[in-house]
Protein backbone atom coordinates (compact mmCIF):
# COMPACT_ATOMS: atom_id res chain seq x y z
CA UNK A 1 0.00 0.00 0.00
CA UNK A 2 2.98 2.28 0.45
CA UNK A 3 1.76 3.51 3.86
CA UNK A 4 3.18 2.53 7.24
CA UNK A 5 1.10 0.31 9.49
CA UNK A 6 1.32 3.03 12.14
CA UNK A 7 -0.32 5.51 9.77
CA UNK A 8 -3.11 3.04 8.96
CA UNK A 9 -3.68 2.35 12.66
CA UNK A 10 -3.89 6.08 13.45
CA UNK A 11 -6.33 6.65 10.58
CA UNK A 12 -8.56 3.83 11.81
CA UNK A 13 -8.44 5.30 15.32
CA UNK A 14 -9.41 8.75 13.98
CA UNK A 15 -6.09 10.25 15.08
CA UNK A 16 -4.84 10.97 11.58
CA UNK A 17 -6.49 11.98 8.33
CA UNK A 18 -6.02 10.40 4.93
CA UNK A 19 -4.53 11.94 1.82
CA UNK A 20 -4.35 11.14 -1.88
CA UNK A 21 -1.45 8.69 -1.40
CA UNK A 22 -3.44 6.79 1.22
CA UNK A 23 -6.54 6.51 -1.01
CA UNK A 24 -4.52 5.40 -4.05
CA UNK A 25 -2.64 2.83 -1.96
CA UNK A 26 -5.85 1.39 -0.55
CA UNK A 27 -7.53 1.09 -3.94
CA UNK A 28 -4.44 -0.65 -5.35
CA UNK A 29 -4.14 -2.98 -2.36
CA UNK A 30 -7.82 -3.96 -2.55
CA UNK A 31 -8.72 -3.83 -6.26
CA UNK A 32 -11.88 -5.94 -5.87
CA UNK A 33 -13.45 -3.35 -3.54
CA UNK A 34 -15.25 -0.18 -4.60
CA UNK A 35 -14.06 3.14 -3.28
CA UNK A 36 -17.33 3.38 -1.32
CA UNK A 37 -16.52 0.09 0.43
CA UNK A 38 -13.10 1.33 1.52
CA UNK A 39 -13.94 4.89 2.54
CA UNK A 40 -16.86 6.88 3.92
CA UNK A 41 -17.32 10.36 5.30
CA UNK A 42 -18.05 10.71 9.00
CA UNK A 43 -19.86 13.75 10.37
CA UNK A 44 -17.51 16.40 11.78
CA UNK A 45 -16.64 15.86 15.41
CA UNK A 46 -18.01 12.33 15.61
CA UNK A 47 -15.71 9.34 16.03
CA UNK A 48 -15.30 7.06 13.04
CA UNK A 49 -16.58 3.55 13.65
CA UNK A 50 -14.68 0.69 12.13
CA UNK A 51 -16.24 -1.10 9.20
CA UNK A 52 -16.41 -4.86 8.89
CA UNK A 53 -16.02 -4.54 5.13
CA UNK A 54 -12.22 -4.75 5.30
CA UNK A 55 -11.01 -8.08 3.95
CA UNK A 56 -9.43 -10.52 6.33
CA UNK A 57 -5.69 -11.05 6.00
CA UNK A 58 -6.14 -14.46 4.39
CA UNK A 59 -8.25 -12.99 1.58
CA UNK A 60 -5.83 -10.10 1.08
CA UNK A 61 -2.79 -12.40 1.00
CA UNK A 62 -4.40 -14.69 -1.57
CA UNK A 63 -5.17 -11.71 -3.83
CA UNK A 64 -1.86 -9.89 -3.39
CA UNK A 65 0.55 -12.87 -3.22
CA UNK A 66 -1.13 -15.82 -4.95
CA UNK A 67 2.15 -17.57 -5.79
CA UNK A 68 4.41 -16.40 -2.98
CA UNK A 69 2.41 -17.41 0.12
CA UNK A 70 1.04 -20.88 0.69
CA UNK A 71 -1.66 -21.75 3.26
CA UNK A 72 0.87 -22.66 5.97
CA UNK A 73 2.61 -19.29 5.72
CA UNK A 74 -0.69 -17.43 5.72
CA UNK A 75 -1.75 -19.32 8.84
CA UNK A 76 1.55 -18.49 10.55
CA UNK A 77 1.19 -14.79 9.70
CA UNK A 78 -2.41 -14.77 10.94
CA UNK A 79 -1.21 -16.28 14.22
CA UNK A 80 1.42 -13.53 14.56
CA UNK A 81 -1.22 -10.88 13.87
CA UNK A 82 -3.49 -12.31 16.56
CA UNK A 83 -0.63 -12.47 19.06
CA UNK A 84 0.18 -8.82 18.35
CA UNK A 85 -3.47 -7.81 18.83
CA UNK A 86 -3.64 -9.70 22.13
CA UNK A 87 -0.42 -8.08 23.32
CA UNK A 88 -1.73 -4.63 22.40
CA UNK A 89 -4.97 -5.26 24.27
CA UNK A 90 -3.04 -6.42 27.33
CA UNK A 91 -0.71 -3.41 27.14
CA UNK A 92 -3.68 -1.01 26.79
CA UNK A 93 -5.32 -2.56 29.86
CA UNK A 94 -2.35 -1.83 32.14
Amino acid sequence: MGISTGHIYKVRQGKRSINQKFIIGATRAFPKYNLDDLFWVAPEGQPVKSSNKWPEFREYARQKYPNELDEDLITMIEDLIERRRAKRQNDDGK
